[in-house]
């Protein structure tokens, strides 16, 4: 394995705590270059993004990108090669698109328990499971 994907939610340390000891398992298992993903979710509606400045979008990407980067350095032992990426879309839709970007071989992506309307819509970690080419671990 040549790269792995760990989507990380910024706002959620449990999106991070749980993944960060088995990507560095597996990184260093598999000698594997770790990318790692944030994803700001879409306003939705366009009319939502109209009481935002025209260049919000892309300040808000940068800033995320950096505060992941920042949190690579602090928890990542030096001997991992890594990279941050930072994006805005649809939270697994995007997860996809930058495995299939990083020619990725696994995602690796945490789970929080599943509540009621979970089992109605899916999480996040259900639709990566379900569309991505990739071998996907789920940690809960």
């Amino acid at each position: 394995m040549k790269s792995m994907l760990l989507a990380i939610d910024l706002n959620q340390e449990s999106s991070w705590k749980i993944t960060f000891p088995h990507a560095i398992a597996l990184s260093r298992l598999y000698e594997t270059k770790l990318h790692a993903i944030t994803v700001i979710p879409d306003f939705g509606m366009p009319i939502v993004g109209a009481h935002f400045p025209p260049d919000y979008s892309e300040k808000a990407v940068s800033e995320a990108r950096r505060a992941l980067q920042a949190l690579l350095e602090k928890e990542l032992p030096g001997d991992i090669a890594s990279e941050a990426h930072a994006t805005q879309g649809t939270i697994y839709k995007e997860i996809i698109a930058a495995a299939d970007r990083v020619n990725a071989e696994m995602i690796l992506i945490a789970s929080h328990r599943p509540e009621m309307q979970d089992y109605l819509i899916g999480p996040n970690a259900a639709r990566v499971v379900r569309h991505a080419r990739q071998s996907v671990t789920v940690l809960r």
